[in-house]
């Protein structure tokens, strides 16, 4: 537990797995994100230094934890020119945790190879409280020396993790986890959005839905909140349309055609273009309740 931990992108997950690995005894020393007062806020609670340059962090880090929101972002942090985390890192081990396009995981391993590092693709599928909690799932992927390297690190942040292949399987398959969370999700809305338009009673009926095949965890995590009209966001509706678009770009790179995947996204996308995007993907349910719908 002497490594020095660097997290760059700290929004809420970022920011909660500094939190968790703080309490656990790791020392957080450098903390950076575009948005630099939320940087300064976290660095002050968690006794750690806010960086305005990416090249510091690596600088006073040894396992650097990147958490990204999208593709531009993995390569600006990663750029082989300028400000970068490249820059210094002979040595260094980071853990991508970013949900982004494979094949950008791919080239940022390969960047860091170039410049004497190592990289663990490190995908999450779970939410902000299990972040602060250690309870997240993580699906890894990359170096699997680099993974069982800082693999104790990863066991404090988790409840379960597993190692599934080479350069940019994990992130294929946190592309297929989110997408078919999204298309259940989409499905989930659709049901209640009928049901409530037959009058039915949404507490009975997703009662229902838990005892028979129509069961699901998006079920539990999502149901309530689509009948209550509540979506504080934990995973945002613009997040949704971004990962559903990844899988549609695999599955065109394979070959094969994904309607569900493509409606679903285009469901995401329409609550984007109607300024939803910042609600939880639960609000796609504002699109198929018929009391939500605009005048």
């Amino acid at each position: 537990m002497n490594e020095r931990i660097g997290v760059v992108g700290v929004g809420r997950m970022g920011a909660n797995i500094a939190r968790r690995l703080k309490d656990v005894g790791y020392a957080v020393t450098a903390v950076y994100d575009v948005v630099p007062d939320r940087a300064a806020e976290l660095a002050s609670e968690i006794g750690a230094s806010a960086y305005s340059k990416l090249a510091d962090v690596t600088a006073h880090a040894d396992v650097i934890i990147t958490v990204v929101t999208d593709d531009k972002a993995m390569q600006a942090i990663f750029a082989t020119s300028g400000d970068s985390l490249l820059v210094g890192a002979r040595g260094k081990i980071f853990v991508n945790c970013a949900t982004i396009t494979p094949s950008v995981h791919v080239e940022a391993a390969e960047r860091a190879s170039a410049a004497g590092a190592r990289t663990v693709e490190t995908l999450m599928a779970s939410s902000i409280p299990q972040a602060r909690n250690g309870k997240l799932y993580l699906i890894c992927g990359n170096d699997e020396d680099a993974f069982n390297a800082v693999k104790p690190m990863l066991e404090k942040m988790s409840v379960a993790l597993t190692f599934v292949g080479g350069p940019g399987k994990a992130a294929q398959v946190k592309a297929l986890i989110n997408m078919l969370m999204n298309i259940n999700t989409a499905g989930l809305a659709e049901a209640l959005g009928l049901g409530d338009a037959l009058g039915l009673d949404l507490t009975l009926l997703r009662d229902v839905f838990a005892h028979t095949g129509a069961n699901s965890r998006v079920l539990e995590t999502d149901g309530e909140d689509m009948q209550n009209h509540e979506h504080e966001a934990y995973f945002s509706a613009e997040h949704a349309a971004k990962d559903s678009g990844i899988a549609l770009e695999l599955g065109k790179a394979a070959g094969l055609d994904l309607p569900l995947a493509a409606a679903t996204k285009q469901q995401y996308d329409e609550m984007v273009k109607r300024g939803l995007g910042q609600l939880d993907k639960s609000g796609i349910s504002e699109l198929t309740f018929k009391s939500r719908q605009p005048a």
